[in-house]
């Protein structure tokens, strides 16, 4: 398995008379499947919330979209399931799938009761998936319908970046209207998952299949990207480096002398993870000049293989008297789509302080964002938040959902 690394920067030209130039770097990586290369084995916890809001067809439903996914699972597969209300128990521990007709009795058993705790979930779910993640893709799939009334949520947060230490990715599911966004938010975006809205019963099935076909697309791990920059240039100061595809996450940069270090997570065959870094170039020589070199660093579990490098590779500007603009439409695309992510988010802070006058003005830019890139399904979901708020109204726990989960992806 190899790595597809591609960098395009959104206009190569720089002019020679300018002090400082802003250039949006934009950098595709992705797994490269060969002919021999095999799906990898997977290392699956499902982290069950089955607390008393869940009586019913929420957890009726929630029990047929975990038999869906566990007859996909292959021989070498391995499965856990930990369920929780106020407290946490492994219902099916570590083990490859043999006999599932006991492990659907096992879930056929557990009944809505209690209240909710996820980081009592999450911290058994990680301990599970610690013992069968040796050269597998490990993921944990914690699904809830609730705030987290019995748990802690920055304790949450912290398990969440031990799982990221540990190769271990964690999706969150929100089922309903209750559960905290915030925070499921966080904990995907922490451990490199995915967060997904499941608003009907009849969407558990399909959210989590989808989310397990990503997860069986998976050719690499615990994927770092290395950048480092030439003297001249640098960062920007605020938030400058950001995941924009598959889905929109701010990303965190650690430094390591003159190298900047970006956690990615899983590298994907057939869907590349997006990055776009801010940058400021300062004034350069005439020519064509470097500016950055990037390496990703990498382990290839089906070999076994761990803190691979990919060979450098170097990102380079023309830096000429006459700049002539060479406007990449495809970086374009992609600042946009992080605008869209960043005008939400204000949206929702100016929502939280009361002004929702403020809320409404940024919805419709970012509807107006969306517009811009094509992305129809959100533009309608953000001005119809925008219309409901300037007629004086409040948006429903559903609405503020639908609005965080269209900034952060583009739906099909």
């Amino acid at each position: 398995m190899q790595v597809a690394l591609e960098t395009v920067i959104s206009d190569p030209q720089v002019d020679i008379s300018q002090g400082s130039t802003q250039r949006q770097l934009s950098i595709e990586v992705s797994a490269l499947a060969e002919p021999e290369d095999r799906q990898l084995p997977l290392n699956l916890c499902l982290i069950l919330d089955h607390s008393g809001s869940m009586k019913g067809t929420p957890l009726s439903t929630v029990k047929q979209a975990a038999r869906e996914l566990i007859n996909g699972l292959k021989p070498e597969d391995r499965l856990s399931i930990v369920a929780f209300d106020h407290q946490a128990e492994v219902i099916v521990p570590c083990q490859q799938v043999t006999d599932p007709t006991d492990i659907f009795a096992r879930i056929d058993k557990l009944q809505a009761a209690g209240g909710t705790a996820i980081d009592a979930g999450i911290k058994l779910g990680i301990t599970q998936l610690l013992e069968g993640r040796q050269d597998r893709v490990s993921h944990g799939f914690i699904l809830t319908d609730g705030e987290n009334e019995h748990g802690d949520d920055a304790r949450c947060i912290k398990l969440a970046g031990f799982a990221t230490e540990s190769n271990i990715t964690l999706n969150t599911l929100g089922f309903g209207e209750n559960w905290n966004q915030n925070i499921l938010e966080q904990i995907a975006d922490t451990a490199a998952g995915t967060l997904a809205y499941i608003a009907e019963a009849a969407q558990a099935v399909s959210e989590f299949g989808r989310i397990f076909n990503r997860m069986q697309s998976v050719g690499l791990t615990n994927a770092y990207l290395q950048l480092e920059l030439e003297p001249k240039v640098r960062l920007a100061e605020l938030k400058p480096v950001a995941q924009v595809a598959p889905d929109t996450i701010e990303l965190a940069v650690e430094d390591d002398g003159n190298l900047h270090i970006v956690r990615l997570g899983d590298l994907m065959k057939g869907l590349s993870r997006v990055i776009l870094i801010n940058t400021y170039i300062g004034q350069l020589a005439e020519g064509e000049q470097a500016i950055a070199t990037i390496q990703i660093r990498y382990d290839d579990p089906a070999k076994g293989l761990t803190n691979l490098l990919t060979p450098p590779q170097a990102v380079n500007v023309t830096v000429t008297r006459n700049p002539q603009p060479q406007v990449e439409s495809k970086v374009q695309q992609q600042t946009l789509a992080l605008a869209k992510y960043r005008q939400t988010q204000l949206a929702e802070q100016k929502l939280q302080q009361g002004d929702r006058a403020g809320a409404a003005t940024l919805l419709q830019t970012a509807a107006k964002t969306a517009l811009q890139m094509g992305d129809t399904n959100a533009a309608t979901v953000l001005q119809s938040n925008a219309t409901i708020l300037q007629g004086g109204e409040d948006l429903s726990e559903a609405d503020k959902k639908k609005t965080r989960i269209v900034s952060k992806t583009i739906l099909q």
